[in-house]
């Protein structure tokens, strides 16, 4: 499977950094649920996310993925991952979106892949460019194409992502100077959707 902690890290540190932002105020249950799992108290933090999820929390729903996923507190179980990921992606979670294509791409489901990598990608989650670059230079789930491809690696290279950066001057190779000069702009004129995550 794909490396699902780094998205669950990103999600675990920006809700340590707001804890720490409220200073004084009192935690909630997404807080202590969050604060269990970093203590890997799982059976305190399903106790804590399961009813958070039920009533629609995209971040709890998205955790519960992550447990399910991994297996933290419960038996690894890929179909409760995928619900839990789901739930929270329809309401716009870039992580959940971004696991979710992981979890298509590794069951060679590219089509259901490229539309979850799409729509983190559109929202500016590094990870989920450089994956739909990859799928447009493989041609998996949508033709290839170069173009989109480098474009997608270009911003998650933006970003710091040194494999983003050697995957672009690979696609750049076997590009005329006309479509990269395409790509170029196609990545300077991007920008992010909003999404309805609360981080």
């Amino acid at each position: 499977m794909g490396d699902y902690a780094k998205p669950f890290c990103a999600t675990l540190a920006a809700s340590l950094l707001l804890l720490a932002l409220v200073g004084a105020a009192v935690a909630g249950p997404l807080e202590d649920g969050v604060a269990a799992v970093e203590k890997r108290d799982y059976a305190t933090a399903l106790r804590l996310f399961r009813p958070l999820a039920a009533q629609g929390d995209d971040i709890a729903q998205f955790d519960l993925g992550v447990m399910y996923n991994k297996g933290w507190g419960v038996s690894r179980d890929y179909v409760q991952a995928a619900k839990w990921y789901r739930l929270a992606a329809a309401q716009g979670n870039a992580d959940a979106q971004y696991n979710l294509g992981i979890l298509y791409e590794d069951g060679h489901r590219y089509a259901e892949a490229m539309k979850w990598y799409r729509e983190a990608a559109d929202q500016g989650l590094r990870d989920a460019q450089f994956n739909l670059g990859l799928l447009y230079a493989k041609g998996q789930g949508v033709p290839r194409d170069g173009v989109q491809a480098y474009m997608w690696f270009e911003l998650s290279a933006a970003q710091d992502d040194q494999s983003a950066v050697s995957n672009r001057d690979a696609a750049a190779r076997r590009m005329t100077p006309k479509q990269i000069a395409e790509a170029q702009k196609l990545a300077r004129e991007w920008r992010p959707t909003s999404s309805s995550r609360r981080d």
